[in-house]
């Protein structure tokens, strides 16, 4: 069956509600390690797309690393320089889409903490954000992209994810509906996100659109976007099986491409 649910960008998904509850009910948090090493060996300064509240971002600034943040999403950026004020860390930040990104300057590494890259809905959308990406590289830099290939969704779609919140307000996120589409490489999840406090409760429900390739297919597209593959990487950063879910492609390009 179809959802017949609008489309939603990731600008519009993380807001209000969603951006609130978004760390406290995070499942998974990103070990800054591995992005650390990434610019060790691919140099400075760094720019973190899909930056998203700031993690691993303000960790990897609070250590002295040159690294700028950009996310679609105002509210998260918002989240994340309170964040760095509070920690009081300097951070530079962008408002920008992915795929529309026009930065005054250029990167020795460009990544994503995490796959991020799977939120844009479609091949042509991936495609000019890759684009951009080899733009934004400086000459010799390189970018590192994770992506991941999400499970068959069970017939049981699971119990709700739930948190408290600072104040002690029950915070909880449920997938409600769920359409997988083989075809299009396409998982559309309803996620049901609420906020119970003081007898009140908040309730939001938005669709989540997940977007994957295979090994190949992607490689494809990054050629596409003047990009070239130095290596695909599995999460202890060794050559990925050619049947992973879950990869990372380490890209470089000029960065006068496209």
């Amino acid at each position: 069956m179809s959802l017949h649910t609008p489309e939603m960008e990731p600008a519009l998904f993380y807001t209000g509600l969603v951006a609130d509850l978004y760390a406290a009910l995070r499942s998974t948090s990103s070990d800054p390690e591995p992005y650390a090493r990434f610019i060790a060996a691919s140099g400075e300064p760094a720019l973190e797309l899909g930056c998203g509240d700031g993690e691993p971002l303000l960790e990897l600034r609070g250590r002295g690393l040159d690294v700028e943040g950009l996310d679609s999403s105002a509210d998260m950026l918002e989240r994340c320089r309170a964040t760095a004020a509070t920690r009081g860390i300097d951070v530079v930040l962008h408002h920008q889409r992915m795929e529309a990104m026009d930065l005054p300057g250029r990167y020795r590494s460009i990544f994503l903490a995490g796959p991020t890259f799977n939120l844009l809905a479609d091949d042509e959308t991936a495609r000019r954000a890759l684009v951009q990406i080899g733009r934004h590289l400086d000459d010799g830099g390189s970018a590192l992209v994770p992506l991941f290939v999400p499970k068959e969704a069970p017939a049981d779609l699971g119990p709700a994810r739930e948190a408290r919140g600072p104040a002690g307000e029950l915070l909880r996120v449920t997938t409600v509906r769920l359409e997988r589409d083989e075809g299009a490489r396409r998982q559309t999840a309803v996620l049901r996100y609420e906020r119970e406090a003081a007898g009140k409760t908040s309730v939001i429900e938005r669709p989540w659109v997940l977007h994957w390739y295979s090994q190949h297919g992607f490689r494809d597209l990054a050629a596409a976007a003047g990009l070239a593959t130095s290596a695909v990487l599995d999460a202890d950063g060794g050559p990925a099986d050619e049947d992973a879910t879950a990869f990372a492609f380490w890209l470089t390009g000029s960065s006068r491409s496209g």
